[in-house]
């Protein structure tokens, strides 16, 4: 399981800037020195990707102040959400799975929903809306989670995804097998108060999506296309579905570290692109307001990772994916990382982005 990768080879790219905020495929290019970089961070990143300690990386997207400092690519094996794909030599047009960090992209779409009167507010009882399910509103304790619940992973329901994918008796696995996934999640019998206890859990974000698909009457990836994607300028999205077609809300999605950058320079604009405010303003400060504590290490938000940058303290936020995906945005640096690495299902998998980070991206930034 545990094996070593081939040896990377580097991708030279080469980037045309153009004027005006950056698009897809268009990134503008900004000088490591201006950006406040070691002039040796790419080479830093080429040499570590040829080491054990980074085996598996397979690209990285660095953006400061809203323009393209350094992209990396390397070559990996890699899947298709399961599927092995073989030895890939990513490009800046390969896509890539973003496994969870999908999530946090739903998150963002339920807000827009929100604002647009679509989906129930955060203090609504989850189950309420689903009348098809009234049988399950026999326990008093199911009636008593709500949206926000959902949305911090607090249910308080029976849900194990600590077990490997593989498994059928992962939850997560079985929610995807299931006939009816909704149903599924919500007849898990209670364990715990609602809000009082982080437990991670797919099936809370597809709940979220079936509540947005319902209130918007559209699939959950043409409202992703419509409301946030196309406005972007990404057009290069895919969304995996399930067997009832139905696009997998918890790591179905794949895309390009550079389109997932630009999520992520929306966020540090504070959801406005191009003059229009594609996300709420409210709803990225609640998402990113401390609301639980997931583990020793983390905050957890509205489907966000939480945390604080070492010396500065400043808040980071972040979207975590299986294998090493990472979106990483710290405000107070205008700093935009995506990572992309094909250590799936590995118990270790959260070292490489961790070493990427403090050892290279944050150690070669200067007056942080």
């Amino acid at each position: 399981m545990f094996h070593r990768f081939l040896m990377l080879s580097i991708v030279c790219i080469s980037i045309t800037c153009f004027g005006g905020i950056a698009q897809a495929s268009d990134w503008q290019r900004r000088s490591l020195a201006d950006a406040g970089f070691s002039r040796q961070l790419t080479d830093s990143l080429d040499a570590a990707a040829g080491k054990a300690a980074f085996a598996g990386l397979h690209s990285i997207f660095i953006a400061r102040g809203g323009k393209l400092v350094a992209e990396r690519y390397y070559e990996g094996a890699d899947e298709r959400r399961g599927e092995r794909l073989g030895t890939i030599k990513f490009e800046p047009d390969t896509r890539h799975d973003l496994r969870s960090v999908t999530k946090s992209i739903v998150s963002l779409l339920y807000g827009i929903a929100l604002a647009d009167g679509k989906v129930p507010g955060l203090d609504q009882p989850l189950l309420a809306q689903f009348p098809e399910y009234k049988d399950l509103a026999a326990d008093p304790k199911k009636m008593s989670v709500t949206v926000a619940h959902a949305l911090t992973m607090t249910l308080g329901m029976e849900w194990n995804e600590d077990l490997p994918y593989t498994d059928p008796r992962n939850s997560e696995t079985a929610m995807d097998r299931a006939a009816d996934r909704v149903r599924f999640v919500l007849e898990r019998p209670m364990r715990s108060v609602p809000g009082g206890k982080w437990k991670y859990n797919g099936g809370a974000t597809a709940v979220l999506a079936n509540l947005i698909a319902r209130g918007t009457g559209q699939n959950l990836f043409d409202y992703a296309k419509a409301r946030l994607f196309g406005p972007l300028g990404i057009t290069d999205a895919e969304w995996l579905t399930g067997p009832d077609g139905t696009p997998i809300a918890a790591s179905g999605l794949r895309m390009r570290p550079r389109d997932l950058a630009l999520i992520g320079q929306l966020i540090l604009n504070g959801g406005k692109w191009n003059g229009a405010q594609l996300v709420p303003a409210p709803w990225l400060e609640q998402s990113f307001k401390p609301g639980i504590r997931a583990n020793k290490y983390f905050d957890y938000g509205l489907h966000w990772w939480l945390g604080k940058l070492r010396g500065s303290g400043k808040p980071w936020m972040a979207a975590f994916g299986n294998g090493g995906q990472r979106l990483f945005i710290a405000p107070s640096l205008q700093l935009v990382v995506v990572i992309t690495a094909g250590n799936y299902n590995k118990p270790d998998q959260w070292k490489l982005p961790i070493a990427v980070m403090s050892q290279i991206v944050l150690s070669s930034l200067s007056g942080r």
